[in-house]
C-alpha cells in the first residue's frame, strides 16, 4: 500500500489549510489513520487518528480545538483541516495506517508511512 499526503504550503499564521492524505494499491477502510509531524531538529510528534469507521478521534493537546481528522471510505482519503496555524505547526505531515482498527498516538503502532507534505506558517 502507498500513501500520499497533499496540501501542503506556506500561509501566515491564523490561516488554514486541507491535508489529504490517498492510498493506492489497497484499501486502508479497516485501518486506523494517524497523522504525524516533523520539525528539523525534533523527534517525529503525533498529531491527530481516526478510527477505521471515523467513530473514534484523538488530537495531540498542541492541536485539539485546532485541527479536525475527516475520513471518507468510500474515497478512500483521510483528511486533516488545520485551523488557526501558528509558526509553530511548520513541520513536515505524514500521515500513516496503523497495525489494527482503532489509532494510537504510537508511531510503532502504524505499519504503513505516506511520503510528507511541507506545511510552513509564517509569523
Amino acid at each position: 500500500v502507498q500513501l500520499q499526503a497533499s496540501g501542503g504550503g506556506l500561509v501566515q499564521a491564523g490561516k488554514s489549510l486541507r491535508l489529504s492524505c490517498a492510498a493506492s494499491g489497497r484499501t486502508f477502510s479497516n485501518n486506523g489513520i494517524g497523522w504525524f509531524r516533523q520539525a528539523p531538529g525534533k523527534e517525529r510528534e503525533f498529531v491527530a487518528g481516526i478510527s477505521w469507521r471515523g467513530e473514534s478521534t484523538l488530537y495531540a493537546d498542541s492541536v485539539k480545538g485546532r485541527f479536525t481528522i475527516f475520513r471518507d471510505n468510500a474515497k478512500n482519503t483521510v483528511d486533516l483541516q488545520m485551523n488557526s496555524l501558528k509558526p509553530e505547526d511548520t513541520a513536515g505531515y505524514y500521515c500513516a495506517a496503523a497495525r489494527r482498527s482503532y489509532s494510537s498516538s504510537i508511531s510503532a503502532d502504524y505499519a504503513y508511512w505516506g511520503q510528507g507534505t511541507q506545511v510552513t506558517v509564517s509569523s
